[in-house]
């Protein structure tokens, strides 16, 4: 494949991520901010964001080490937040088998939400994609994302107790999270899950420690499982 049409498929990608600053940038700060409210320094905000990269998991933990819950819960309900990233991988590693170790590993550390939900429409929309193009266009993706979480992880580590009450910066978390799954619920087992889940996490919210969220995510995986192997039968006959 000729370099042109590698940085082609790199420069879509991040056309194709830019949108995502919009919410990136309050998320970052106000993850910032809600990290050193709960006595994390900057360099432990920073530290968390680089090494976690999960901003759901880094909310889920931070909120709860504020309300002094016990650390393996705090633990716990991180990983089951987290516990999508392990069907974001499964779901890309067909596309990149062919890459290299240190590709993958990259392209591991590198799985968002922002990445995947752009890559694996990409990739399903263009089968013929090479494995060069692929891990060209994940790159691109990732390049108005990961800088920007870095950095505004600072910004608002420094500057959150500044930040008016009024700019309600946690408008952010729901909206990233609205832009990315909305597009993809495409299937009705993507809509089964999505169904359960919200209703699952609404009727156990009473749980203490935000134990429902667990349940609900059980549940709606459990769900979504059952309404496709459903529609496979359903296919056969």
């Amino acid at each position: 494949m000729s370099t042109t049409t590698t940085k082609s498929s790199f420069w879509q990608g991040l056309r194709d991520g830019l949108p995502f600053i919009l919410v990136i940038v309050p998320f970052s700060a106000l993850f910032g901010v809600v990290a050193t409210e709960a006595g994390l320094n900057v360099y432990e905000t920073l530290a968390f964001s680089v090494v976690v990269i999960a901003g759901a998991a880094q909310f889920t933990a931070v909120q709860l080490m504020m309300d002094n819950t016990p650390t393996i819960i705090v633990i716990l309900s991180a990983l089951a937040v987290n516990l999508r990233m392990a069907i974001y991988s499964a779901s890309l590693a067909p596309y990149l088998r062919d890459a290299k170790i240190w590709q993958r590993a990259l392209v591991a550390y590198g799985t968002v939400d922002q990445s995947y939900a752009l890559s694996a429409a990409k990739y399903e929309n263009e089968p013929d994609m090479t494995t060069a193009q692929r891990l060209a266009y994940f790159s691109g993706c990732l390049v108005p994302v990961l800088p920007l979480w870095y950095g505004f992880t600072v910004v608002g580590a420094l500057g959150g107790k500044a930040v008016p009450d009024s700019w309600a910066l946690d408008f952010a978390v729901p909206l990233c999270f609205l832009a990315m799954i909305g597009p993809m619920l495409r299937t009705l087992p993507h809509l089964t899950a999505a169904l359960v889940s919200i209703a699952a996490a609404l009727g156990f919210a009473w749980v203490p420690f935000n134990l429902g969220l667990l349940i609900a995510a059980f549940l709606a995986m459990v769900a979504a499982v059952q309404c496709e192997s459903f529609l496979e039968r359903r296919s056969k006959t």
